[in-house]
């Protein structure tokens, strides 16, 4: 059987244009890692232990799960030009799901459900500056 060919009238996708979203999807990614690599280490200089690094739950991913002593941090990190566009790509949708997933989590920490919690929000500027806002979610 030959090889199935794309209809000479079908539309197609820009090569430039999906090589162009293909790119900006990629720097997206590393741009994201590094700003956790960024949120990590302030949490280590301020003497927390990195737990979990894109923790998959039930609700979805958290970005960083750290301890400070019996305290676990989770932590969503946000990087954009500015602070005030990394705040604004929060969404309720997505404080719920980290909920959902830190639940989880606990689950299998000692305390279970009992275990001192808090929800912070990094923020990575455009000049790579880490901003936490400590509780800025949940019940902590």
């Amino acid at each position: 059987m030959p090889p199935a060919t794309a209809r000479p009238d079908a539309p197609q996708p820009s090569t430039s244009l999906a090589s162009a979203r293909a790119e900006r999807g990629r720097r997206g990614y590393l741009s994201g890692l590094a700003a956790e690599d960024s949120v990590a280490r302030h949490y280590a200089r301020h003497g927390a232990i990195i737990e979990a690094r894109r923790w998959r739950g039930p609700g979805g991913e958290i970005d960083l799960i750290a301890r400070e002593g019996t305290r676990l941090v989770f932590v969503e990190v946000k990087a954009s030009r500015s602070v005030d566009a990394a705040i604004a790509r929060l969404t309720r949708r997505q404080i719920e799901r980290i909920c959902r997933s830190a639940e989880a989590y606990c689950g299998d920490a000692p305390d279970g459900l009992l275990t001192e919690m808090r929800f912070d929000l990094a923020l990575v500027d455009g000049q790579g500056a880490v901003h936490i806002i400590e509780n800025a979610f949940g019940g902590g």
